[in-house]
């Protein structure tokens, strides 16, 4: 095993989400208030979304920040197409449910690119702050792929049109990100420097918290799944191993340094488990919530954690690290 390896096991915070795992396939009575899960996942985004854009404030804005952005919309469009084509042929999902999940796989996980960045900087590959614009970026386009996939086969009432999309642009985490990375880019390094010591030093703590209280709901939402089978938990595998390698590949053909390059791999193969299932529950609401938060949370997310976040950072130091192929 080699010291990048190492290091990503060793990781307090991953370890922090082995022990919630662990505590409750051990049928442990451990459980974080639901009120402290929900302000923890509010300071983790406003503290991620202040820091990249007081760090874009500092760099300014670059045609490779546009292509970034480019990159990460279109992948965020795109990438739900190849999944809903595995999910109806190899899954045999139907179009509907189909529609559903790959609009996960599509979106991004906010926890699962902090928990990267944080191992990535660990490693000496620190992503740009602009990534974190990037990331906001990609939380929507998927949701509107998977709707057009999936529309046609739902049934029965249909939400206001105008609801649905609210639900999509003004979610919590979009308007929380985008507002404090905007906060960030206005205020920049001094304005900053007021409130660094809470948005700072207690950011990992609470990152590692937040990562006990994830493996303790992944592990108990897989315990209790009766939706699952054997060629969706396959898929919930090798769909973000996929789309990590397209990510990191596009990073490094636009020119992105190592750590951005691993961040929009890691961004590829996440799958969101917080926006996506709340605008599918407005918009289709017949899909079957226990196939794609199962996939997305119990499979997908302890996978991107403890395996795919690694070999996307090996990938990309292969590509454009030290002596890489795309230097």
């Amino acid at each position: 095993m080699d010291a990048a390896a190492l290091q990503t096991f060793t990781s307090p915070v991953v370890l922090f989400f082995v022990l919630g795992l662990f505590a409750a396939f051990a049928r442990s009575d451990l459980a974080i208030p639901e009120a402290l899960a929900k302000g923890m996942s509010l300071y983790l985004m406003a503290a991620i979304g202040l820091k990249g854009g007081v760090a874009v404030s500092k760099s300014g804005l670059d045609s490779t920040i546009g292509l970034a952005l480019l990159a990460g919309i279109a992948a965020s469009f795109l990438m739900p197409l190849i999944a809903f084509a595995v999910l109806k042929g190899f899954g045999k999902l139907d179009r509907l449910n189909s529609g559903a999940v790959a609009a996960h796989y599509g979106s991004v996980s906010v926890v699962t690119f902090v928990t990267a960045v944080e191992i990535y900087e660990a490693q000496s590959m620190p992503p740009g702050g602009f990534m974190v614009a990037v990331m906001a970026a990609m939380e929507t386009p998927a949701i509107l792929t998977g709707l057009l996939l999936a529309r046609s086969a739902a049934s029965g009432e249909k939400r206001p049109a105008g609801e649905m999309f609210h639900e999509v642009f003004f979610n919590a985490s979009v308007v929380l990100l985008l507002g404090a990375f905007a906060i960030g880019a206005v205020s920049g390094a001094s304005g900053f420097e007021d409130v660094s010591p809470f948005f700072e030093a207690g950011f990992k703590g609470v990152l590692c918290l937040f990562l006990l209280d994830m493996g303790l709901i992944a592990a108990r939402r897989i315990m209790d799944a009766k939706s699952l089978t054997w060629r969706l938990a396959v898929i919930a595998i090798a769909i973000p191993l996929l789309n990590g390698v397209i990510g990191t590949f596009a990073g490094a053909a636009i020119g992105l340094d190592v750590g951005s390059t691993a961040a929009l791999g890691v961004l590829c193969g996440s799958a969101s488990y917080i926006a996506v299932p709340a605008a599918m529950r407005l918009a289709l609401p017949e899909a079957d919530a226990g196939i794609y938060l199962t996939m997305s949370l119990s499979i997908t997310f302890p996978f991107n954690i403890l395996i795919n976040i690694g070999l996307i950072g090996a990938l990309a130091n292969a590509l454009v690290g030290p002596g890489g192929m795309m230097l």
